[in-house]
């Protein structure tokens, strides 16, 4: 299977199970799913998650109850703006600053609270939190698609704002952790093979378990400038500022 296949896959059977919550149709983006609080319920109970106090987290829906819950217990929390289209491309959403937790970690309430802040000015981000779509337990990830969040671990990289000790961690339902009853692809022990600038994950977190991939994958160690086409920079300030002179 392709990964279109695995994500539809995925997609149906959330939907078709009454597993998918919302915003609906589930299909074409980050599933939101029955379950969520109890995965980050789970999530927070991690000595990952104990001891960070920077997160970097995606901004969906499925992952709202996490950041409300970092920023409840006082960590900081940067959010990418979509598509990385802005010049100061990440929020930061300070606990120091923020008063209402329930409304600074909606989408729309991300874009009021947070503070434009460029990748120069990110601090050292101790846990990545990411969305997906389908997860393997050893560490394989599958998002919706448009491979924004592997272009901002490239980013921060290049930066050393994450490395090897950021753990990289996401929360989704059991049926969306592939390789394990009871998915529904077929034929799924694995994923396809992950991209050079995919980012494998250390936590996978259902609203039942803790899985600790121990992956031996290794993270992109920045920007992959041959991947990129003149377009693409184009439409990313903060990559067509850094490109070597040879991409421009």
């Amino acid at each position: 299977m392709d990964k279109r296949e695995v994500q539809t896959a995925l997609w149906d059977a959330l939907e078709d199970r009454g597993i998918a919550r919302f915003p609906f149709p589930p299909h074409d983006r980050i599933p939101n799913f029955a379950g969520a609080d109890e995965a980050r319920d789970r999530l927070t109970e991690t000595a990952e998650w104990k001891s960070a106090t920077t997160l970097k987290a995606n901004p969906d829906a499925p992952q709202l109850p996490v950041r409300r819950a970092a920023l409840r217990a006082g960590k900081t929390v940067y959010v990418a703006q979509p598509r990385l289209r802005d010049p100061d491309p990440f929020l930061r959403l300070d606990p120091a600053e923020i008063d209402d937790a329930d409304a600074a970690m909606t989408v729309s309430g991300i874009s009021e609270y947070g503070v434009p802040t460029a990748p120069e000015d990110v601090p050292h981000v101790d846990l990545v939190v990411s969305g997906s779509v389908a997860v393997t337990t050893d560490g394989a990830r599958i998002g919706k698609g448009e491979g924004y969040s592997d272009l901002e671990w490239a980013v921060l990289r290049e930066l050393d704002a994450v490395d090897d000790d950021t753990t990289v961690a996401t929360t989704v339902h059991e049926l969306q952790v592939v390789d394990d009853a009871p998915s529904p692809v077929d034929d799924a022990t694995v994923l396809p093979e992950p991209d050079r600038h995919d980012v494998p994950l250390d936590l996978v977190v259902t609203p039942e378990r803790v899985i600790r991939t121990e992956s031996t994958a290794e993270r992109p160690p920045g920007v992959d400038w041959d991947a990129l086409d003149a377009e693409r920079l184009d439409e990313i300030p903060v990559l067509a500022e850094r490109a070597p002179d040879a991409e421009r």
